[in-house]
């Protein structure tokens, strides 16, 4: 009985250790690339870019951050968390290690966008997401939504950093310590017992054999579901709607006549509420119909995205209230629900692929919404078509959790 308890002990605490593990990777590497948005003016200013031009870096990097999210997956399902986190953080080294000795746009996009794309899925939400699901049984999605909170977390520790880091030494050498970072983090990722993380806890009913988990679909398999397609437009639609808004908030804010460290730490405290809503959101998942908690984060982001739009004709403290409660508690909402429901419907060898793949969509559609947000701003001087792409694309999201059979009642 003792033996036993010692037992439990031991993998409640080795769970603990994996998802902060995993929380801690995903805020870092996340962090770095969505905190973009503070150093949006600094590039443009600095280089006499167009708004389109400085947006698009940002675009590539979606794009490779979704492409990289497939890559993720893949590597994982065949090589194990080892490489993928080894080999992405060696990325992330390299993209910010250069970024402040970079001259031309196409180099941000090799380093910033692709580079640091790929690192970012690497060692993101795609492994996390198969890491702790090896781990916790039980209260899946509130683990699921902690290890998937980190891209909130992150922002959060980087955006004001960062502005305070640029407001001092400028934004070349700011880049350079973030390099710094992650040297520290390839040291310590040397040092991780990459063979007992593999296997997950026991009994866990997503099992591995030898750090391999076994069973379920293949990712050729889930690509003929509706299921899978949904996931993938679900994550399309809401991140063209997301990502059209979050990297033009501080342009946006300063625009209507905030300081740059005002606008950054409004975005900060988004990111404050970002990590909480994630994690409320697994909580709530566990507990009620996944669609209802999605829909009730849908709300928040329309309320989120009027009073935005609003603050140009009203400068009010409850405006941007709204807007920072409301974007920060939905703002990455919808994805602990997904990765909850793809760990249940898609276990098996090829979760970390599926899942990956799926979030291709959410690579592509912010890679949209961004480009076409800036575009949209040099094309009319303002953001209000923005705004309206971007609610428009919202709510297909939202409609999606409804109309896909599959994804409201949680089968294949």
């Amino acid at each position: 009985m003792i033996k036993k308890s010692i037992f439990y002990l031991f993998a409640s605490f080795s769970s603990v250790l994996v998802l902060f593990f995993c929380l801690a990777m995903t805020s870092l590497s996340r962090g770095s690339g969505e905190s973009f948005g503070v150093f949006l003016l600094p590039l443009s200013t600095h280089f006499s870019w167009d708004r389109a031009s400085v947006a698009s870096i940002y675009s590539v990097y979606m794009v490779s951050l979704g492409l990289g999210s497939l890559l993720s997956g893949m590597a994982f399902d065949k090589f194990g968390p080892r490489f993928n986190y080894m080999f992405g953080i060696g990325l992330l080294v390299i993209a910010y290690g250069f970024l402040g000795n970079l001259s031309s746009i196409w180099q941000f996009y090799i380093m910033l966008g692709v580079f640091g794309g790929i690192g970012a899925a690497m060692v993101g939400v795609i492994p996390a997401q198969s890491l702790v699901s090896r781990w916790f049984d039980k209260n899946l999605g509130t683990a699921l939504s902690i290890a998937y909170a980190g891209q909130g977390l992150g922002v959060l520790i980087m955006a004001p950093l960062s502005q305070i880091s640029i407001d001092h030494f400028g934004w070349q050498t700011s880049y350079k310590y973030i390099s710094y970072v992650f040297i520290l983090l390839f040291v310590i990722a040397s040092f991780v017992p990459w063979n007992l993380i593999s296997k997950g806890a026991h009994n866990n009913p997503r099992g591995t054999s030898n750090g391999k988990a076994v069973g379920g679909m293949s990712l050729i398999e889930a690509i003929k579901t509706k299921t899978f397609w949904g996931f993938f437009f679900i994550f399309g639609f809401t991140a063209i709607g997301i990502f059209g808004i979050s990297l033009q908030i501080v342009a946006y804010l300063v625009y209507i006549g905030f300081t740059e460290v005002q606008a950054a730490l409004s975005f900060g405290i988004a990111g404050i509420l970002n990590f909480a809503g994630m994690v409320l959101t697994g909580l709530a998942a566990d507990r009620w119909p996944r669609h209802i908690v999605a829909t009730i984060s849908y709300i928040l982001s329309f309320v989120a995205i009027i009073s935005l739009a609003l603050m140009q004709l009203y400068s009010s403290a409850i405006l941007l209230i709204l807007f920072i409660v409301g974007f920060g508690l939905s703002a990455g909402a919808r994805g602990p629900i997904i990765t909850t429901l793809m760990a249940e419907i898609f276990a098996g060898k090829g979760l970390a692929s599926i899942y990956g793949a799926t979030n291709l969509g959410q690579g592509l559609g912010a890679a949209t919404g961004a480009l076409l947000a800036g575009l949209l701003f040099d094309l009319t001087g303002d953001y209000n078509f923005g705004f309206l792409l971007c609610s428009i694309f919202t709510f297909l999201g939202a409609i999606l959790f409804w109309t896909v059979p599959q994804i409201r009642y949680a089968q294949v």
